[in-house]
């Protein structure tokens, strides 16, 4: 049996729960998934400006903070906090922390290979509408193939303390240690379809131990100290979903099934590099205090294709609010968006949208609702999205004025003018897995 948990669900997740993980009871591995579709894409755009950026930069201060009793517990790192940089991630773990003996996996960035792949027919049509991704190729900021669990694995073979990887799929970081540990292959599909699920119940951290739960939320214990989750993971794939004891949190079988459901499309088909699952097939039973067994897992073979996550640029986006006080505060509102929407029509401004939300009480996408209470505040909070910067610009500078020239009682403006922020869309495609070929390099 080993151990694997699991500190952060996002970059961004609570700082501490590595600390902690390591701290407060026995683990072998300890993951940490850090990158979502969109960070992908601000990690690239990192990159261009400077080639030593592209990563988490979180980790490597983690890494040296606890360096000493990862070495000491004979605890490995296994972390896609490389991003689209995992060298530079790797270089600066080795320059705060030079005692670890580190691993990178490469080869899931295809954003240099686009032009070639589409030239080649390869068209990475997107996914949800079939369109070929030619259609907004020069607005690409990034592209990543989902990498499997198996070049993990021998990753963890080189006898590596941390491993880093670019993007992965997220359960690959748990289900890789047991492919390492337990001699598994590629054809031991029930065994891979096992680990993924294991490992897809802990990717989002917390979020399978009371966080973000919607069963007995009013009553989780402890939430301010609430423990981050760990498999215990047997080489039959029987796997038992915990924390360590102590901590806030609950780990039951409502909790884990909540997480099991989460973003996982046909539960008969969960896709992965490495098998295709099949939830339906798992038996979930708690097996006491803060444990839930997890069995009977089924599944197929690996897919012939990859899934590819690509961004691209699709314009600019602004909001601002502003609050208004009783008396006629909703009244008050509804007549500063007459005014805001009056002016940019008036400007002749173009927008895919504008939307409107008075919090607490209605949101529309086009002319305000009727007066219906009188509250004692009200928020207007107003938006606007289009693919002229200039447009979405202008739209910013309508909303302040209101505080002198609109209703009467406006506060909640001491930010001042709203920003214009890029939106970055996604677009998720598929391709012939023998475009990718992942790579293990052992830096020193």
């Amino acid at each position: 049996m080993i151990r694997i948990a699991n500190g952060q669900g996002f970059w961004g997740d609570w700082l501490d729960a590595p600390v902690h993980l390591v701290e407060q009871g026995p683990i072998d591995y300890l993951t940490l998934d850090y990158l979502a579709e969109v960070t992908m894409s601000i990690l690239q755009k990192q990159k261009q400006a400077d080639p030593k950026l592209g990563y988490a930069r979180d980790f490597p201060p983690l890494m040296a903070l606890l360096a000493a009793r990862l070495k000491q517990r004979n605890i490995r790192v296994i972390a896609n906090a490389g991003g689209v940089n995992p060298q530079a991630c790797a270089a600066q773990v080795l320059a705060l922390a030079p005692e670890l003996k580190v691993a990178i996996v490469t080869g899931d960035d295809m954003y240099p290979r686009l032009d070639d792949l589409l030239s080649r027919g390869i068209e990475l049509r997107n996914m949800d509408t079939d369109e070929p991704l030619s259609t907004v190729r020069p607005a690409v900021t990034s592209a990543n193939a989902y990498l499997g669990a198996f070049p993990i694995a021998e990753a963890l073979s080189t006898g590596a303390d941390v491993i880093i990887t670019g993007r992965c799929a997220d359960a690959a970081l748990a289900l890789a240690p047991m492919i390492h540990q337990f001699c598994w292959r590629p054809s031991d599909v029930d065994l891979l379809c096992a680990g993924t699920i294991a490992g897809h119940i802990i990717e989002c951290g917390s979020q399978c131990t009371g966080g973000n739960s919607q069963v007995d939320w009013q009553t989780m214990a402890d939430p301010a100290n609430i423990g981050y989750p760990l498999i215990e993971a047997s080489p039959d794939g029987v796997c038992i979903v915990t924390k360590h004891p102590g901590t806030g949190g609950a780990v039951n079988r409502h909790t884990v099934i909540e997480q099991m459901l989460y973003e996982i499309g046909d539960p008969r088909a969960y896709f992965t590099p490495d098998c295709v699952a099949d939830f339906t097939s798992v038996q979930i039973e708690d097996a006491g205090l803060d444990r839930v067994r997890i069995s009977g897992a089924k599944g197929a073979a690996a897919p012939a294709q990859l899934k590819a996550s690509i961004s691209y640029h699709a314009g600019w986006k602004a909001q601002g609010s502003l609050v208004y006080c009783w008396p006629s505060a909703l009244e008050k509102a509804y007549a500063a968006d007459r005014i805001v929407r009056g002016r940019l029509a008036r400007l002749e401004l173009q927008f895919e949208e504008i939307y409107s939300e008075f919090v607490g009480f209605n949101s529309c996408h086009g002319p305000a609702a009727p007066l219906t209470e009188d509250p004692p505040e009200v928020m207007l909070r107003i938006g606007a999205r289009g693919s002229s910067r200039q447009d979405v610009d202008r739209f910013t500078r309508e909303l302040i004025p209101l505080v002198l020239s609109g209703p009467p009682g406006a506060t909640g403006y001491g930010e001042g003018r709203p920003a214009v922020r890029e939106v970055i869309a996604y677009w998720p495609a598929l391709l012939p897995r023998e475009e990718i070929t992942p790579q293990v390099e052992v830096l020193s």
